[in-house]
């Protein structure tokens, strides 16, 4: 039979003033729903925020752009076969927005020649949305790429473990790879407390656990200088959309609000997300290998937004990383993404005042240069101009 299920969400920090409190879906179930969520245990739990909280705490818990109204991006520049590419100049670049040229206000190139901004790059495993048997094959082939080359890794790097009741950092960076290879060893990352089985309940559970993990992450780049490349092994929590799910006007505004955050967080920490799927070819060819690309596209306005535009694939498509779920051969795959630190430009430019708070502009980067292609981050929200009156 078919039953309406009302589920709670609660999301701690700051996603938790703006993703919707109530969901509804329509699902087929078997049997009357149960009344109440159980929720697993969490290292450092938080209640979910009321509409008036969320009104009175919104500006404190969002940061305010800069008074220049500076954007400043990323970019990666590759030839046909993916490799990236130095020594271009800032005349060689065209910064469309919303098919605009933009000024391009300060320009910077790093590759291996030159003096090293501050870079990190973070492996993060997923032990929330990775079953058992994959998570051990995840960890044999992240410990092949640590001690490659005797272990000694081209950038700082560090290691994140994502369970059911906590987010494990590891304090600091390290060129190491043995060393983090050997911590790598050393963990447990337990059994899922969370599984399929628990269906709708569960699948909610993992989409807060792995947007919670990202913002917590994302918050804490951000206190820390230079670019940061996250590359997170997972076939992703839920998309929680399809034909069944119904959303409130509240529903709405709170997971738009949600959205324009995240959206803002990522870019203001400079970090580039890599959605690597350790399933590979075992997922290739299924409908979620594709679906994500389905929410791709900047979301305009609350009234187009759904639980989809936070999907892991979408935000690492969005930010300007890659999302690899078609290859078994986990090693060439990290090496796929760390490679992305070799060379790239880091540029900046004014927005245009926008019309209203929170008006999506897509971003896109021409290279006067044939064969080559740019990839950044795919778009942004802009703010009025207090000064101007907009």
């Amino acid at each position: 039979m078919r039953a309406r299920i009302r589920v709670s969400l609660a999301v701690p920090g700051f996603l938790s003033l703006f993703l919707f409190s109530t969901l509804s879906l329509v699902v087929h179930a078997q049997a009357e729903a149960p009344a109440q969520q159980s929720s697993p245990a969490s290292a450092t739990p938080a209640a979910p925020a009321t509409p008036a909280a969320a009104a009175n705490n919104a500006a404190s818990v969002v940061p305010p752009e800069a008074p220049d109204h500076r954007i400043s991006l990323d970019v990666v520049v590759t030839d046909k076969a993916g490799n990236p590419q130095s020594g271009l100049q800032q005349q060689d670049f065209t910064i469309l927005d919303d098919k605009q040229p933009e000024n391009i206000l300060s320009f910077r190139a790093t590759d291996e020649g030159s003096a090293a901004e501050p870079m990190q790059i973070i492996f993060l495993l997923d032990a929330v949305n990775t079953g058992a048997q994959t998570m051990g094959f995840e960890r044999l082939e992240l410990e092949k790429f640590l001690r490659q080359d005797g272990g000694h890794l081209a950038l700082p790097t560090s290691l994140v473990f994502l369970t059911d009741t906590s987010t494990e950092v590891q304090p600091g960076t390290t060129r190491d790879g043995n060393a983090l290879a050997d911590l790598l060893k050393s963990k447990e990352t337990g059994l899922r407390i969370i599984g399929r089985s628990q269906g709708i309940y569960g699948a909610m559970d993992r989409f807060n656990l792995g947007l919670t993990a990202l913002e917590r992450i994302s918050g804490y780049e951000a206190r820390q200088p230079g670019r940061k490349l996250l590359v997170w092994f997972s076939s992703g929590w839920p998309m929680l959309s399809g034909p069944r799910l119904e959303l409130t006007k509240k529903n709405e505004d709170w997971l738009f609000n949600g959205v324009v955050t995240m959206s803002r967080a990522l870019r203001e920490a400079r970090v580039t997300l890599y959605s690597v799927d350790p399933l590979g070819t075992s997922d290739a060819g299924s409908f979620r290998t594709f679906y994500y690309e389905s929410f791709l596209k900047g979301v305009p306005s609350s009234s187009k937004v759904l639980p989809g535009n936070l999907a892991l694939q979408v935000l690492a498509a969005q930010t300007g990383g890659k999302v690899l779920n078609s290859n078994n051969d986990l090693t060439k795959l990290i090496a796929n993404c760390v490679i992305d630190a070799k060379a790239y430009y880091t540029m900046s430019f004014i927005y245009p005042p926008a019309d209203h708070p929170d008006e999506f502009h897509s971003l896109e980067i021409k290279v006067d240069k044939p064969g080559l292609t740019a990839r950044t981050r795919m778009g942004y929200y802009a703010q009025p101009y207090k000064d101007t009156g907009r």
